[in-house]
């Protein structure tokens, strides 16, 4: 396959590059104490959904001009369809901008609302829910988060026991049980979550698909705080919450066939590779900086190996990506390719995390950012790397669909 870029994708690039150099507030700073997290818009310090509800007035402003610039070019949700306030973007011209994106180090707007929600919508949705939601989501004006972890379901997501009962009238939905490390859903305005509407049924196939006003009467969400002591996911309560039946997505019972959609989406992206790079740039450019000589360890020759695989994985992991959009713009949709992607990312997370700390020695165990070298980037990373392999599907699941869709092997 050819990878070399055409004159057209080339002058795309450059038009991006442009308008963040022109667009991009210069009062909306990173924040360098901030903890880094695995979600799209979590870029070096900056987590877009945080930033748009600050209590900082400044970076509240500047965040929401930020999205507002974004949106009028499309590019929030760049390969939605123009009539849904997208940029009909090619799948191939959609990762150059979310690379360009994450190279100048500025956040993606509302990632799980148009990286998600907004295809499964377009796909399994009705025309009143594009109407009511899609805008929202393009604007940059309404975020989301999405509910299917639970606490007893672990990793099999079909073992999920919220429950969805019809009321007397059957025109809406109760909603019982709990969600739980569901990413910034404590600044989500809306949830998708995946219930449980028919306990008779084949696991698989009683569930459905609902779309959730977080603010609902009977909702209670509460942050997590992880190892860190930062708070990237949350727990969500549901007691007799009343959902609209009008909020079902796609069929009653069917919505096993919808979230696979979206978590197929989810395992498409490119922005966690992009990131990836720039942090073996960093850490290179650091190590061989008289300060980082002085935190570098002696022995260099069996990390600085590991360090050179590092990369070429990177390499093989961004062209997994291209790989995924070339077929998009053929008309397929992604499936194993992108648990492909999904599970050679989350294990090289951690890898990345390993071999970066291994070349500090002793001094990759200072936590503390002041005085650490790096700030202590690659040690929080570390911690941050040890969920890399159940964030959207373990890597079983993601083995699982690769050896059944992928190789067309039985299932066990």
């Amino acid at each position: 396959m050819n990878w070399a870029e055409t004159t057209e994708q080339l002058a795309f690039r450059e038009e991006v590059r442009g308008f963040v150099r022109r667009h991009f507030p210069t009062d909306y700073p990173p924040d360098p104490l901030a903890e880094h997290s695995l979600e799209p818009e979590d870029v070096w310090g900056y987590d877009w959904p945080a930033d748009r509800t600050s209590a900082d007035p400044v970076r509240r402003a500047a965040a929401r001009r930020w999205a507002t610039a974004l949106a009028e070019r499309g590019w929030i949700a760049p390969h939605w369809p123009v009539e849904y306030g997208g940029a009909g973007l090619s799948a191939m011209s959609e990762l150059i901008l979310r690379e360009e994106l994450m190279r100048a180090g500025v956040p993606t707007v509302n990632g799980i609302g148009a990286l998600l929600l907004g295809p499964t919508l377009i796909e399994h949705g009705t025309e009143q829910q594009r109407a009511a939601h899609l805008p929202g989501i393009a604007r940059g004006e309404t975020t989301w988060a999405q509910g299917f972890s639970e606490p007893g379901a672990g990793s099999d997501l079909a073992g999920l026991s919220t429950t969805a009962v019809r009321d007397a009238t059957g025109s809406a939905f109760l909603v019982n049980g709990q969600k739980v490390w569901t990413s910034s859903a404590q600044h989500a305005d809306w949830l998708f979550v995946l219930v449980r509407t028919d306990r008779a049924a084949p696991r698989h196939k009683g569930l459905s698909f609902l779309l959730v006003d977080a603010r609902s009467q009977g909702i209670t969400i509460r942050p997590i705080r992880d190892m860190r002591g930062a708070e990237p996911f949350a727990e969500i309560y549901f007691d007799d919450v009343r959902v609209p039946a009008t909020n079902l997505v796609g069929a009653e019972n069917r919505g096993w066939y919808v979230a696979m959609s979206a978590l197929a989406f989810e395992r498409a992206g490119i922005g966690a590779t992009v990131k990836f790079e720039r942090a073996v740039h960093d850490l290179i450019g650091y190590l061989r900086s008289p300060r980082g000589a002085g935190f570098r360890r002696a022995d260099t020759a069996v990390p600085r190996h590991e360090l050179a695989q590092r990369y070429i994985e990177l390499r093989v992991q961004h062209n997994l990506a291209r790989l995924a959009a070339c077929r998009e713009d053929a008309g397929g949709v992604p499936e194993y390719e992108a648990s492909i992607s999904q599970l050679r990312g989350a294990e090289l997370h951690q890898r990345l995390a390993r071999t970066a700390t291994s070349l500090f020695g002793p001094y990759a165990q200072l936590w503390q950012r002041e005085g650490a070298p790096m700030a202590a980037e690659f040690t929080h990373m570390r911690f941050d790397a040890i969920a890399a392999t159940l964030l959207g599907g373990t890597t079983e699941i993601q083995r699982r669909v690769i050896a059944t869709r992928g190789l067309g092997l039985p299932k066990s």
